[in-house]
C-alpha cells in the first residue's frame, strides 16, 4: 500500500461523521472546503476539540452554503474558511473568515483557550492572515484533495498555483 493511499483513507471522514447545521441549529457553523484532505483533517481536530456540540460544519460545496449565506462567494469561500457565529438559533450578519475564525476559536472552544494568548497579541492580526492565506494557497500540495475536487473549468487548479 503506498503513503499517499495511506494517507488519503486517514483523512477520509464519512459525511455522518460530523455534525451539521441541520443537525445542530443552535451552533456556529464553520464551513471548509469538504473536498481538501488538510481543511478535512483540521476540521475534524476541531470536532474532537469541541466536545460540547458548540460548532457545526458544512463543506462549501454543499448547497446549505449558497441558500444560508448568499453573501460569501465561491471564490471567498475557496480561499479561506468562515465561521458564521449563532446567536441563539440566529445566525450573525458576522463572518469571520480565515485567521479571525481561528482566534474566535481559541476564546470560544476551552481546549484551545492556551493558544488565546498568542492569537490576541495586538497588532498581529495582518501576520495572522498573511500566515493562513499562505497555508490556503497551498493547502492541496500538503495533503491533497479528494478526486471529485476538480471542476470542467479547472478550479482545482487554482490552488497549484503559487
Amino acid at each position: 500500500m503506498d503513503e499517499k493511499k495511506i494517507i488519503d483513507d486517514a483523512l477520509a471522514v464519512p459525511p455522518t461523521a460530523l455534525p451539521s447545521p441541520v443537525s445542530l441549529p443552535d451552533a456556529d457553523v464553520l464551513i471548509y472546503d469538504g473536498t481538501c484532505n488538510f481543511c478535512t483533517s483540521q476540521v475534524m481536530n476541531l470536532y474532537r476539540l469541541d466536545g460540547k456540540n458548540r460548532l457545526a460544519f458544512i463543506s462549501l460545496h454543499e448547497p446549505f452554503v449558497t441558500e444560508h449565506f448568499p453573501d460569501l462567494s465561491h471564490q471567498q469561500l475557496m480561499e479561506q474558511l468562515f465561521l458564521i457565529p449563532n446567536h441563539g438559533g440566529a445566525y450573525s450578519d458576522r463572518r469571520l473568515g480565515g485567521a479571525l475564525a481561528i482566534k474566535y476559536l481559541t476564546l470560544r472552544l476551552p481546549k484551545l483557550w492556551i493558544l488565546a494568548p498568542l492569537f490576541h497579541i495586538p497588532l498581529t492580526g495582518s501576520i495572522q492572515q498573511w500566515v493562513y492565506r499562505q497555508i490556503a494557497k497551498r493547502r492541496y500540495k500538503i495533503a491533497g484533495k479528494k478526486n471529485e475536487a476538480c471542476d470542467d473549468e479547472g478550479t482545482c487548479d487554482l490552488h497549484f498555483r503559487d
